[in-house]
């Protein structure tokens, strides 16, 4: 097995969430009491969360640099991002490395095309959303993007960095994000990306009006398969 890095912490939430489904994903494939080679470089994220909200992306990009160099330094065979928000800055952190990084948005394109979707909606933070890092790399891919409209995409934003990055999953919530996606899917919209790393810490993925292409679990995925592809 080749030894993994994850620039995590952003938040610890959902990077929690990228070690429980990568060990999981590689003891399902080998069995007995196996596990994957991982390494964390977790950060603290409030000031990364104040930085965000200040527009200092030389600063986070500085960060995440320095996150993806100690990890290669360390021993670390590949890296991979656990946030889709700092995707923002994947081409600097992937450019400053000798080792591979894995792209959330290119694993999720995959997913989709597998399964024939032209057209979806993408939710996420409020960056995620109205910014093209990501929905340009998607839509490079062949596929047509929507976004809620902004008093919806200011609910998701709030649920996400006032609720779930503190482990904080809502029954209201739940119940929120339920009636956003049905009005995703009156909208014609042929499935939803999660584009954001703890979003499905409150939408059900395998119950809901709309195939739901989670971020999160397909990056965990594709880390699997990249770690085993070692032998």
């Amino acid at each position: 097995m080749r030894k993994l890095g994850l620039i995590g912490g952003m938040s610890s939430a959902s990077t929690a969430i990228y070690y429980d489904h990568i060990n999981t994903g590689v003891r399902r494939k080998l069995g007995g009491r196996h596990s994957a080679p991982l390494m964390i470089d977790s950060h603290d994220f409030e000031p990364i969360a104040q930085w965000q909200s200040d527009g200092n992306w030389e600063k986070i990009t500085e960060e995440m640099v320095a996150s993806a160099r100690r990890l290669e330094v360390a021993g670390c065979e590949g890296v991979i991002l656990c946030s889709n928000t700092k995707h923002k800055v994947f081409n600097q952190v992937a450019g400053a490395i000798g080792v591979p990084m894995i792209h959330i948005g290119d694993v999720t394109a995959d997913a989709m095309q597998a399964e024939g979707i032209t057209r979806a909606a993408l939710l996420g933070t409020r960056f995620t959303m109205s910014e093209p890092f990501m929905r340009e790399h998607l839509e490079g891919h062949g596929f047509e993007l929507s976004v809620p409209d902004p008093d919806r995409m200011e609910e998701i934003n709030r649920i996400i960095y006032e609720e779930l990055v503190k482990g904080d999953a809502r029954v209201e919530s739940r119940r929120s994000m339920k009636t956003f996606i049905t009005e995703l899917e009156q909208a014609d919209n042929e499935a939803v990306i999660l584009g954001c790393t703890e979003l499905t810490m409150i939408v059900n993925t395998s119950s809901n009006v709309l195939p739901i292409f989670d971020t999160t679990s397909l990056h965990a995925q594709a880390a699997v398969d990249w770690i085993l592809a070692g032998g």
